[in-house]
């Protein structure tokens, strides 16, 4: 593939389908959304809004993290502080399906139809890749970001035309585009965050307690994991809870699962054959968490299982 050509022919097709109007779109810092805004930018210049949505489910200190990264990039991007409305939405919630239409309901037709009427934007750049659309066709899992392959008229739902330059690429092409628009490695290399966020690694009702627990746990995973060239890896907090032990004392606590898996684009993934002193380690600093006392590492390939939990 020539993705020179490719990013040639998308910038000249976004220019084609805005003309002279005004594009929104929404950057979570991950690889797909992030050529996104590149590419509308070098193809409307300031007629693009990028918005970053703070849904109360990102990681630790993410949302000035990205704004900061677009910033030294010369790309304004503008803060929306919307964690109230996504956790009210998800209050009680606790089937997987019902909280990513929840997320997906407040997203488009709440926090992004202000942005659509504050800006006057007609049209709605957007991340979407191949395997996004797949999944959600086969029934696999809603994409929050799957509207107009499930039948949704976006022009007459939510008030704009949706545009999606990346939907015949899957995670691996996606990534050397991003190389070739000289991207920095905190981006193009970033590991893969669900649309959803945090609330796809929190089986059951999401709550601000669960959030901190599960912020805190994928921290550490993180830091521990970054040099082992997996594919993804991440922390999962189970709906169940385990007795344990702590201070002589009796705890009825949280189980976190430790996902850490290779692939080349998603479709399929193998667990990753970690040492075990990384995995001992691991479990010393998780159960180490206020309230957890049941670290697991999971080893099941896709497909049986998917890559995220929800």
């Amino acid at each position: 593939m020539n993705y020179a050509r490719f990013i040639e022919d998308q910038v000249q097709e976004i220019q084609r389908t805005v003309g002279n109007g005004i594009a929104i779109n929404a950057l979570s810092g991950g690889v797909d959304s992030s050529v996104v805004t590149v590419l509308g930018h070098r193809a409307l210049g300031a007629r693009l809004k990028t918005f970053f949505v703070d849904n109360a489910l990102m990681r630790e200190g993410e949302p000035q993290r990205v704004v900061e990264t677009f910033a030294r990039l010369g790309i304004r991007v503008e803060l929306v502080d919307a964690r109230g409305e996504f956790l009210r939405a998800l209050k009680g919630l606790t089937d997987p399906e019902e909280k990513r239409q929840a997320i997906t309901d407040t997203f488009y037709a709440k926090v992004f139809a202000r942005l659509v009427r504050k800006t006057k934007a007609r049209f709605l750049l957007h991340g979407t890749i191949l395997t996004d659309i797949e999944e959600t066709v086969a029934g696999i899992k809603r994409q929050h970001n799957i509207l107009v392959q499930m039948g949704i008229d976006t022009r007459k739902a939510y008030g704009y035309t949706v545009i999606e330059p990346l939907k015949t690429l899957r995670k691996d092409d996606v990534r050397k585009v991003a190389r070739a628009l000289s991207l920095p490695p905190e981006i193009t290399e970033r590991i893969p965050f669900p649309g959803p966020a945090l609330a796809a690694r929190i089986v059951g009702e999401v709550t601000e307690e669960k959030l901190q627990l599960v912020r805190r746990a994928t921290a550490i995973v993180e830091e521990e994991l970054a040099g082992t060239g997996a594919f993804q890896y991440f922390a999962v907090l189970l709906n169940d809870r385990a007795t344990g032990i702590r201070n002589g004392k009796r705890e009825f606590g949280h189980i976190i699962v430790v996902r850490c898996v290779n692939s080349r684009d998603a479709r399929t993934a193998t667990a990753t054959r970690l040492p075990w002193a990384k995995l001992e380690r691991l479990c010393q600093r998780i159960t180490g968490l206020p309230g957890v006392n049941r670290c697991l590492f999971d080893l099941t390939p896709k497909p049986p299982a998917t890559i995220e939990y929800v």
